[in-house]
């Protein structure tokens, strides 16, 4: 049998050894602590760097221990079509991740990057995504760049110095004083020193310092970023973490779908203005919400305000508004209505749940509306685009009636409890050794990989770290996680599993 069958036979077995999981129940666990502690030792002969080590050192083994990493603080790019919006997130990610394009309004989905400077790290959101049209430019500017602001920490503000500051530009900066958020001026397109007299004309927006800046050949961005880092909290305000109080849910799902239907039956009021139109909800402000006497905290989309006439901007925010809903949020109830196909647009929403690493929920709406026929294609949509989240809990419900809401409390509470597990050091590296022994990782140019030692860095989402002796196929660490997801259930949260690959230390 080749390798390749090999790798592909992991993937393909499914069925878990139910004698498997009786060992592992009957392991000693001082017994599995002492093991996994000598192979914890047996790290210090392979080189570690001090990133390693402070994850070694945050992995604890108390099952009741919360952790996860803080908000990553939120940065937002801002200016007038073509100023170089693009180019600057390019150059500051360091690889070419925005779509530049030289004619404006080139949608992506994408609307916000991890980036890293000076070890670091925080959020990037570009607004280049969409540009407005030719009519009530100034404003439809202005408006875009508030609703990035709203989401941000700080905002880079890009000025085209070959152009110098347009009227559109003075409309941003009004909307920019009057947010009270630092605001850096970047004067983009100064390619070289002579050009950095026209920087200095931007004085006279009254943004303070222009930062003289070449985003296509990298001059100045250094310098941009390293003050970019004095501005920047270390962690965000905007996005933060909340401990305690009521767990905290956001409702999303493409427009009319049912979000507000759902929100005013489960509160008992109409406190959400629901209209046919699509995208008319204005942002509920949080609402704490009782359901079968637990309350919940339904979160707003931090205030942003969508302007329906702007039109073409709807992809743009409503990636924004799920991406601000996700960084308040838990758990994610994502609303799919039953009576339409499921849409590209519900598998992205899905996508940034996932990517968010908040825990999730799927609620099938509109249930009361399903013929059989419907029903047939739904099952088999379900089974081809949400295999990837099979391990989601599914809830049936009509927003419209209430019928079945009450349901939605176990499957929250489920999801929440999974996305809150934490596997002691001694069971997992038991696992470890279990299935390496049920399935060894096949031979790679002649070696075979070895897993050295595991450990569950964090929790919200399950994150866990495997060191190993060479890089493990994807199809190897799907396994993995598989078998986690098969014995210890994890329902309703995303599992994270990374590698660090180390070389023993040379003698």
């Amino acid at each position: 049998m080749s390798n390749h069958d090999d790798i592909n036979d992991v993937d393909a077995h499914p069925e878990l050894d139910p004698q498997l999981v009786e060992r592992l129940d009957g392991i000693d666990e001082d017994e599995a602590a002492q093991r996994a502690e000598s192979l914890r030792r047996g790290l210090e002969d392979y080189d570690l760097d001090d990133e390693d080590l402070a994850l070694l050192d945050a992995a604890g083994d108390d099952p009741d221990a919360i952790t996860y990493l803080p908000a990553l603080p939120v940065l937002a790019i801002v200016g007038r079509p073509n100023v170089g919006k693009s180019a600057l997130v390019n150059r500051i990610l360091g690889r070419r991740e925005a779509v530049v394009e030289d004619k404006p309004g080139v949608t992506r989905d994408r609307v916000s990057y991890k980036a890293e400077w000076s070890d670091r790290r925080f959020t990037l959101v570009d607004t280049g995504g969409w540009e407005p049209d030719a009519k009530g430019i100034n404003a439809s500017v202005a408006a875009q760049a508030e609703v990035a602001v709203d989401l941000a920490d700080a905002v880079l503000f890009v000025v085209d110095v070959n152009v110098g500051a347009t009227a559109t530009d003075e409309h941003v900066v009004r909307m920019l004083r009057g947010s009270k958020k630092p605001v850096i001026l970047v004067a983009n397109k100064v390619d070289d020193v002579r050009q950095e007299a026209e920087a200095a004309s931007l004085w006279n927006l009254g943004l303070g310092e222009p930062h003289p800046a070449s985003a296509l050949h990298g001059r100045g961005v250094a310098d941009l970023l390293d003050h970019v880092l004095t501005v920047l909290p270390k962690v965000s305000a905007v996005a933060k973490e909340e401990v305690g109080g009521p767990r905290r849910v956001a409702i999303l799902g493409r427009p009319n779908v049912g979000k507000s239907s759902l929100l005013n039956k489960a509160a008992g009021e109409e406190r959400v203005v629901v209209n046919e139109l699509a995208g008319t909800t204005r942002d509920p402000v949080d609402e704490q919400v009782e359901i079968l006497g637990k309350v919940w905290r339904f979160v707003d989309t931090a205030g942003i305000r969508k302007r329906v006439h702007l039109q073409q901007g709807a992809d743009f925010y409503a990636s924004l508004r799920t991406q601000a809903a996700l960084e308040k949020a838990e758990v994610a109830i994502v609303m799919i209505d039953v009576t339409e196909e499921i849409s590209t647009q519900e598998l992205r929403i899905i996508d940034l749940v996932l990517e968010s690493g908040r825990a999730l929920v799927l609620a099938f709406n509109k249930w009361d509306l399903l013929d059989d026929d419907r029903r047939r294609y739904l099952e088999r949509e379900i089974e081809q685009d949400l295999a990837h989240v099979a391990w989601a809990p599914r809830v049936n419900i009509s927003a419209r009636t209430g019928r079945h809401l009450e349901k939605l409390v176990p499957a929250l509470e489920l999801a929440l409890e999974s996305w809150d597990t934490r596997i002691p050091t001694g069971k997992l590296n038991a696992l470890i050794a279990e299935l390496t022994a049920e399935h060894p990782h096949p031979v790679r140019g002649g070696k075979q990989p070895r897993i050295l030692f595991g450990t569950q860095v964090s929790t919200r989402p399950p994150t866990f770290v495997l060191f190993t002796t060479g890089f493990l196929d994807p199809q190897y660490r799907r396994f993995i996680q598989r078998r986690l997801r098969e014995i210890y259930g994890f329902e309703g949260t995303p599992i994270v599993v990374n590698m660090r690959v180390r070389e023993k230390r040379k003698r």
